[in-house]
């Protein structure tokens, strides 16, 4: 992995991400790190090959590439994130009616899909406990900003997480994993008149 978020700057890289089945293999493979087309395979409830081809199209794009296989088995082909993460940028979209309808159309799976994750998160909250209930959280905050306030209090908001993820990494590479699970954390900030 390269260790920097790649920046998707062109329609079919864009076209191939913003696909139902290929975003949740690339989000699986984000968090497992390390994987094969069995493993995806299972996690998503669909057929080996299936998962396989969506793998290859993935790779075609630079998105994730082969890893060190992890098992004795050759047949198996291991595979992990190109990068640290994608970057989706609209105005690299902007310049002409196709990219944006392919922007639109990636942008509203993106969002139907953090909602389904955090709608399962709903379903499952009373399996998490009062620690994890207590600590996730979810709130609406309605302010007036000027733009460049909105993008000042964004970079902040990005320091903050990388500041958090970093150490979280940090301690549980050096072995601090008890209690330390995945989190999500999607945030949205936009204009809106009334």
């Amino acid at each position: 992995m390269s260790g920097k978020k790649r920046e998707v700057t062109d329609v079919g890289t864009l076209k191939a991400l913003a696909h139902p089945l290929r975003m949740k293999l690339y989000r699986l493979l984000f968090v497992a790190g390390t994987a094969t087309a069995s493993q995806l395979a299972e996690k998503v409830d669909e057929a080996v090959s299936l998962v396989s081809y969506h793998l290859r199209k993935l790779a075609e794009h630079g998105l994730i590439e082969a890893a060190e296989p992890r098992s004795e088995d050759a047949r198996e082909r291991w595979w992990q994130p190109a990068s640290d993460g994608v970057s989706v940028r609209g105005e690299d979209f902007r310049d002409a009616p196709e990219k944006v309808a392919a922007h639109l159309a990636a942008s509203r799976l993106f969002m139907a899909q953090r909602a389904d994750m955090y709608r399962a998160y709903l379903d499952e909250r009373a399996h998490w406990g009062p620690e994890w209930n207590e600590a996730a959280h979810d709130s609406e905050s309605l302010t007036r900003l000027t733009a460049s306030e909105l993008a000042a209090f964004q970079q902040d908001l990005l320091d903050l997480l990388r500041k958090y993820d970093e150490a979280g990494r940090a301690r549980e590479a050096a072995g601090d994993t008890e209690g330390r699970e995945h989190v999500a954390l999607h945030v949205y900030a936009f204009p809106f008149r009334v």
